[in-house]
This record gives structure tokens, sequence and C-alpha cells, in this order.
């Protein structure tokens, strides 16, 4: 079997011949490179990038075990976030440890099906987490809005439903940007510049006209970021208005840090994916390297800070975790 090493030279296959379709018959596997024009520096890479994964991991799993392990946690907020963190879990492994591959190991190559399935989690996995940061801040709108009402108005049943209504929104939508992109023609090329199977990256290669793909993708994106976005954006705005009817001061700072946190990682996560997705289509004069980062930034950052950020602001959580994990005993009117 041959081994490739990576870098930016572009693979051609023996045959000439065209795909008409089927993809195997041309070729077996594609090229990672990793970031473009720093092949030579990625080696140094695989510290920050397993350090930021093992966080993530450890993390998530933490957060996850407290909500589960402390009964007072049992609530529709504690229950959307340990959703997320389940997301973030599938969404960052999905990517780093077969970065990590490439930039220690120098395992370049993937499979056909190996990275079409790669691009339908990504995708996936970045739309569910979308949809998760809208239904949470609903749940503070609710909270907020109508406290006494928060429980009878999330039910378990009600809570279901949604996440099934996402679940199906983003399988069907973003699942269909994977089965495109492998109904395209590859001929010789296939070298991806990339550190993962990002569906423009890939799409590229291909020896057709893309332009189908490439609307399809932003037709999703907006679809499902777009519509989370406006409903975010609203839900925030009747926030504002009911914590601006609380009567004392201390309420309404509660309430601020109460979606202080939530406001931090929504920023972040969108505006990373935002550049990702305008850039790659029309930002020809950004630096491939930068592409690149921005993508994988989106993909790690938010699963790492996540636990992170609601940990440290979130008393509830702070308090389950020195409870059953330093075993320490718990005053309820600590801060």
């Amino acid at each position: 079997m041959i081994s490739f090493e990576c870098n930016p030279i572009t693979y051609f296959l023996q045959k000439p011949e065209m795909s008409t379709g089927n993809i195997s018959a041309v070729n077996t596997e594609f090229i990672l490179i990793g970031f473009p024009g720093l092949e030579g520096y990625q080696h140094w890479l695989t510290i920050p990038f397993s350090v930021m994964y093992i966080l993530a991991i450890v993390g998530n799993i933490l957060l996850i075990c407290i909500v589960n392990l402390e009964p007072n946690l049992h609530t529709p907020m504690y229950t959307f976030l340990c959703v997320l963190a389940m997301v973030d879990i599938g969404l960052c492994t999905s990517t780093i440890p077969k970065m990590l591959q490439i930039f220690w190991q120098k395992a370049c190559s993937i499979s056909f099906e190996g990275c079409f399935i790669q691009m339908f989690f990504i995708h996936f996995l970045s739309s569910m987490e979308s949809s998760i940061l809208a239904v949470m801040a609903y749940d503070r709108y609710v909270a907020i809005y109508n406290p006494l009402l928060y429980t009878s108005i999330l039910t378990k049943a009600k809570m279901a439903k949604i996440m099934g209504v996402l679940f199906a929104r983003c399988f069907i939508l973003a699942g269909l940007v994977p089965v495109l992109a492998s109904m395209l023609p590859y001929c010789s090329a296939n070298t991806i510049q990339h550190c993962f199977c990002d569906h423009m990256a890939v799409a590229k290669l291909a020896c057709k006209d893309i332009t189908m793909n490439s609307y399809y993708g932003l037709v999703v994106a907006f679809v499902i970021a777009g519509t989370d976005v406006t409903f975010i954006i609203f839900t925030y705005v009747m926030i504002l208005r009911a914590v601006s009817k609380l009567g004392s001061k201390a309420a309404r700072v509660k309430a601020f840090n109460t979606c202080g946190s939530h406001l931090f990682v929504i920023m972040y996560f969108y505006t990373t994916i935002l550049f990702t997705f305008v850039t790659y289509r029309f930002g020809k004069n950004v630096p491939p390297r930068i592409h690149v980062m921005f993508a994988v930034l989106y993909l790690l950052v938010p699963p790492m800070l996540n636990p992170i950020v609601y940990g440290v602001r979130t008393k509830e959580i702070r308090q389950g975790f020195r409870k059953h994990f330093l075993r320490n005993k718990i005053n309820p009117n600590d801060k």
C-alpha cells in the first residue's frame, strides 16, 4: 500500500479518465494536508490541540455527571445543557483525533467513505449545536418571563418533542450536504486543503460545476443558523423587556448573570461560523490557513469553553462539583 506524506502537492491517478459519478471507480481516498503553508510546523500544534481536546472531553463529561448525580439539577435548563455537552463531545471527536494523526503521525489519507461520514457528523452536530443554543435562549425566556409556570410549560414531553423536531431538521437538511458532495465526480485531484473534510474544501476538488452544492450549503446555513439567530435575537429582546419590569435591582442583576454565559457562547459560536461560511465562498483573498484556523476554532473552542463558562458562572454546577467530586459539604447560602 502506497503511503503519502502531508504536503500541498496534488496527487494524480494513472488513469486520466473522468468519473461519471461513481467516485470509487477513480480514486479510493483523499489526502488531508492540515494547515496549508504550515506543514513543517504542524507537529507543534499537537500540544495545544491535545490539551484543548482533553479539556473539552473531560469538562463535558464532568458536566453531564454532575447534572445526573445532583437531583436539584434535573430541570429543563440543565437537561438542555447535558444535550449540548453530548453534542460538543461528538463534534470535537469527529475532527480532532484525525487532525492529531495528521500533525503527529503524518497519517493524511482518509477514505472516500470516511471523508463523507466525517462531513456528515461535522455538519449535523454543528447544526444541532446551533439549534440547542436557540432552545436554551427560549428556556431562559420562560424562566425569567414566567418563572412560576416554568416546569409546567417545559415538561419532559414538550422537551422531547422540541428535540425530536430539531434532530429531524438537522439530520435531513445537514445530512444532504455530504450526500450531494459524494455524488460529484472526482477525477484526479484528491488533496484537501484542510484539516478535515469540510464541505467546500472537498467539493472544490470535483471536476464539475459545484454552484448547486455551494448554494445548497448556504441555504442550509441560513435556514438553520439564520433561523436560530433570528429566534435568539427575538427571545433576548423579550428577555430584556421582562428584566426591565423586575422590581428590584438585585433581581435584574441575577437575571442578567443567568443569561450572560449563554450570550457569550452564542456570540463566539456564530461569529466564527459566519466568517467560515462567508469567506470560503466569497473571500478569495483570505489565505487558506485563515479559513482552516477559523473552521477549527468554531469546532473545537465552543466544546472546550462551554463546560468552563457554564461551570464557573453557575452556582449550582459549582456546588455539585464540590459535593460529588471533592466531597465537600455544601452550604445552600454559599455563592
